[in-house]
């Protein structure tokens, strides 16, 4: 089954916006959001699984991701996780998950895609594209123009590889990186950070849906 990134979210307790976060998932499910992460790096092991498996259930058939946690994720039966350049080696996380899990890794620069093993993942999530409140982060935004670089470097070593952009982006400014070659956008506080996430969702999948069926007119007469 092919991993569905146009509208990626993620949900996360430090940024929720007073939101309770199954019922904020509940309300992006039905906004059309076609994967769902779950990122927290505060809360105790029990109580983020028990937060975990409530989100999958309201999830219903849309992926729910972990963030980081591969614990996590096989406790629950999630559908996979995604994961940091410096968090658990992609080579562990599918020996841990097994052949069938999405997993996901974040992707900064040509180089690193270059030595990216991607038999082992399912996606790359590229960025910072946009500066971002919603996550501390020491690199500076890499831009379209970056993220294009990335994507380049990615599909010279397997043409069509998933990709989505990551940080800063919502409805307004999401068809950039679509244009730039990207199957996708993950996004958390242009849905969490607002007062009708069900609306926020179902305008950000039709900017999505919008530049990738531009960007499909376009090859298709060029």
């Amino acid at each position: 089954m092919r991993t569905d990134l146009r509208a990626y979210a993620i949900v996360d307790p430090e940024v929720s916006g007073g939101h309770d976060l199954v019922e904020l998932c509940r309300k992006l499910v039905a906004g059309g959001v076609t994967l769902v992460q779950l990122r927290d790096k505060l809360t105790d092991t029990r109580p983020m699984i028990e937060r975990a498996r409530a989100i999958k259930a309201a999830l219903g058939r849309v992926p729910l991701l972990i963030n980081d946690r591969v614990d996590v994720a096989l406790a629950i039966g999630a559908a996979g996780v995604h994961i940091g350049w410096d968090d658990m080696a992609p080579a562990d996380a599918r020996r841990l998950l097994g052949p069938d899990a999405i997993i996901g890794l974040t992707i900064n620069s040509p180089q690193r895609a270059d030595v990216t093993d991607l038999d082992l993942i399912q996606y790359a999530g590229i960025g910072g594209v946009y500066g971002t409140t919603s996550k501390q982060t020491k690199n500076s935004p890499i831009g379209i123009a970056g993220m294009a670089r990335v994507i380049e470097a990615l599909h010279r070593r397997r043409p069509g590889f998933l990709t989505c952009g990551i940080a800063g982006i919502n409805a307004k400014n999401a068809a950039p990186v679509i244009d730039a070659g990207a199957d996708g956008v993950s996004v958390i506080s242009a849905l969490s950070l607002v007062p009708d996430p069900e609306a926020a969702a179902r305008e950000l999948l039709a900017a999505v849906d919008a530049a990738l069926a531009k960007r499909g007119a376009g090859r298709k007469t060029s």
